[in-house]
């Protein structure tokens, strides 16, 4: 599990919402389709809460008075365009997991300052790369095909 952050909320060209997660280096971001009602929500999570509830501000509410806190959450999989959450809670008498959107778990880790984490399986299949990290990854292949055959080894299998 790698632990990231959110990197921004908005939304693309199509108008569509969505939340990029990123490292800590900010070298890998992962970006995820969510809803608008969602996207506000992750966005107003850190602010002051409103005269009523949100439903982030409900869960975590609920979560403290059931005598528990939010360890954490994880983002475990990707099902073809959908991503898969947990929700991590302790209490005096055991650990829970919890299912849920990583929309509502992310806007409900902001609100409480719990962490996320992301499964490397699930980075390995939807990360984007920053330009840095993208060239620094670049290099390492050539420098590596590079290092596989030298000229001499060519002139070698030749004659």
């Amino acid at each position: 599990m790698v632990q990231m952050f959110v990197n921004r909320v908005g939304l693309d060209l199509h108008k569509r919402a969505f939340v990029v997660l990123a490292d800590a280096e900010q070298q890998r971001f992962l970006p995820i389709l969510i809803g608008p009602f969602e996207a506000r929500a992750i966005a107003m999570a850190t602010q002051t809460p409103g005269e009523r509830p949100m439903t982030h501000e409900l869960l975590g509410s609920v979560i403290q008075t059931m005598g528990c806190s939010l360890a954490r959450i994880e983002i475990t999989e990707l099902k073809g365009q959908v991503f898969y959450a947990f929700l991590r809670l302790k209490g005096s008498d055991g650990s829970y997991e919890v299912d849920a959107r990583p929309s509502d778990a992310i806007a409900l880790a902001l609100y409480a300052e719990a962490p996320i984490f992301v499964a490397e399986q699930v980075l390995d299949e939807a990360v984007v790369l920053s330009a840095e990290a993208e060239e620094e990854e670049k290099d390492e292949f050539r420098d590596l095909l590079s290092g596989l055959f030298s000229d001499d080894d060519a002139l070698d299998e030749t004659s």
